[in-house]
């Protein structure tokens, strides 16, 4: 019995902690940026067109099998980018919601596997002495359930490795590296 007691109050000290680590992550920010030598144009076309994806898609890194499509007019508002991975356990799209020619773009996530989430990626172009800066700014608002589990499994850290994969990948892509 005692030990028993001594498990529900371990458990209970552990929840409450954790609850109160999620609280931080109900809204992640995670900017990134990369500098790229190539024109402002071909850099911010790689981004824009969603057909572009897969040349420098973390996700496709990870997962190659993953299934894809882009729906609407590649490049426009409103064309979204659609997948299946991780053998159906992974499913979501992204939507252009926002162009500003060569300066930034906008695009919207709908995960649906393997949790429901609406990620929002802001993509700023700045041309500099160094090449064309990248800037990324992913953002994702959730509960405090979510955050919990969030919390639990380190999520946080991964979406920034992902994310810093994925820039990586789109230097390397449009460097020919």
């Amino acid at each position: 019995m005692m030990i028993v007691s001594l498990f529900a109050a371990t458990l209970v000290v552990f929840v409450i902690f954790g609850l109160y680590n999620a609280r931080q992550l109900k809204y992640i920010q995670i900017t990134k940026s990369i500098t790229i030598n190539n024109s402002i144009e071909e850099v911010f076309d790689m981004v824009l067109y969603l057909d572009n994806f897969p040349k420098w898609s973390p996700f496709l890194a990870q997962d190659p099998n993953q299934k894809y499509k882009v729906t609407g007019i590649d490049g426009t508002i409103g064309a979204k980018y659609h997948w299946e991975g991780n053998k159906g356990k992974d499913i979501g799209l992204q939507e252009i919601v926002s162009i500003t020619e060569n300066k930034s773009i906008k695009m919207i996530c709908d995960i649906q596997k393997p949790f429901a989430a609406k990620p929002i990626f802001d993509y700023s172009f700045k041309t500099t002495n160094e090449g064309i800066l990248v800037t990324q700014n992913f953002q994702l608002e959730s509960g405090l359930m979510d955050a919990f589990f969030m919390w639990l499994f380190s999520v946080k850290s991964k979406m920034e490795k992902t994310n810093e994969q994925g820039l990586q990948l789109l230097k390397k892509s449009l460097e020919n590296v």
